[in-house]
């Protein structure tokens, strides 16, 4: 009987073990490493802020969300969780970042989420699709959570908080790589629209360091965007390395104002992430095997067909629909910009030594 006892005892024990070392991940019982956590940014992080507006670019619908907790399409463009979803339960927040279209009350102090698919570091790239909230007018939109919430907290609150920006994708295939609806090709030169796009990137950079209080500043550099299946469409195999070289042009500019915003202030942390490096190689040993076609049915602007069926194994697709990767290669995207594998994965340090320093 005694022996009984103790085998079920430590049958308990195990699964105590378990339940604590997974809210310990995922922050349940821990505070969070972050006062909060504020999110700006394209359709790669929206959770929700394009599901209300005139726009063909929206994601509330099936079968977005498909690996979703309870299968809910919420306005995320992938099968499942977002880069930014998953860095928040790694960063030890118990909830996901609400979306400001839908935050209220007390909500909003650990966190918003500001990002908007189709928007663009330029007040007019994703316009052909119709509205979305530019990375200027997701500054606008932090401005007023800020009123609201700085009689209740301490002055230096916001200077603990994580900012995470994911920016500059729909400048190229948005606006650049659109001349049927865009001239930018014409009037610039790729080296001189990429520091275009820098220089507005750095003006609203400064709004949140002046007047958010801004000190810990993750900015995501751009994936490959010449291997989505969208690009390939339109330009073939032949143009996946010419859009591939404009993508980093922006690249290299944002790692060369990354140095000079760390330079110029000694009170604040600004980090870049590799995106195109953590995303590029042999993918095979995830199970990434599909690299190049959507998983899901798509239509004309390349987005999934509401309703549509979708691929057998959605882990073994990179891309979910013809622009945004699956949950899977979001969670190994994750992973790595907030604890780098490699050296090169994020300069000068990674997310979660970003998120441990003090100012």
């Amino acid at each position: 009987m005694m022996c009984f006892q103790f085998v079920i005892f430590k049958f308990f024990m195990l699964l105590l073990i378990i339940f604590l070392h997974n809210h310990n991940y995922y922050g349940v019982n821990g505070d969070p490493q972050v006062e909060c956590f504020f999110i700006f940014g394209d359709s790669l992080s929206d959770s929700g802020n394009n599901n209300n507006l005139k726009t063909f670019s929206k994601a509330n619908y099936k079968p977005y969300g498909i690996d979703f907790p309870k299968a809910t399409p919420t306005g995320r463009f992938t099968n499942g969780q977002t880069v930014v979803d998953i860095l928040g339960q790694l960063l030890g927040f118990d909830e996901f970042i609400p979306p400001f279209a839908n935050t209220t009350g007390y909500d909003i102090l650990k966190g918003v989420n500001y990002a908007s698919g189709s928007a663009g570091i330029l007040p007019q790239s994703g316009k052909y699709l119709g509205d979305c909230i530019s990375l200027n007018k997701q500054v606008d939109n932090h401005q007023i959570t800020i009123s609201k919430i700085k009689n209740r907290v301490k002055n230096d609150y916001l200077k603990k908080c994580l900012y995470h920006i994911t920016i500059g994708t729909n400048d190229y295939i948005a606006n650049y790589l659109l001349p049927k609806f865009y001239n930018t090709s014409h009037l610039y030169t790729p080296q001189q629209y990429a520091e275009l796009l820098i220089q507005k990137y750095e003006d609203q950079i400064l709004r949140l360091y002046s007047n958010s209080s801004a000190r810990k500043v993750a900015l995501v550099g751009l994936g490959q965007l010449g291997s989505t299946p969208a690009v390939i469409a339109l330009y073939g195999i032949n143009g996946i390395t010419k859009v591939n070289q404009k993508v980093q042009l922006f690249n290299q500019n944002l790692i060369s104002l990354v140095h000079k915003l760390n330079t110029k202030f000694s009170d604040a942390k600004f980090i870049y992430v590799n995106n195109y490096g953590i995303q590029s190689g042999d993918l095979s040993s995830l199970g990434l095997t599909n690299v190049s076609e959507s998983c899901c049915e798509t239509n004309n602007i390349g987005l999934c067909i509401p309703s549509s069926t979708t691929c057998d194994n959605r882990t073994s697709y990179v891309f979910w629909d013809e622009f945004h990767t699956t949950e899977t290669l979001n969670k190994f995207t994750a992973n790595r910009s907030y604890t780098s594998l490699h050296a090169s994965d994020n300069y000068p340090i990674d997310i979660k030594h970003l998120a441990q320093l003090q100012f």
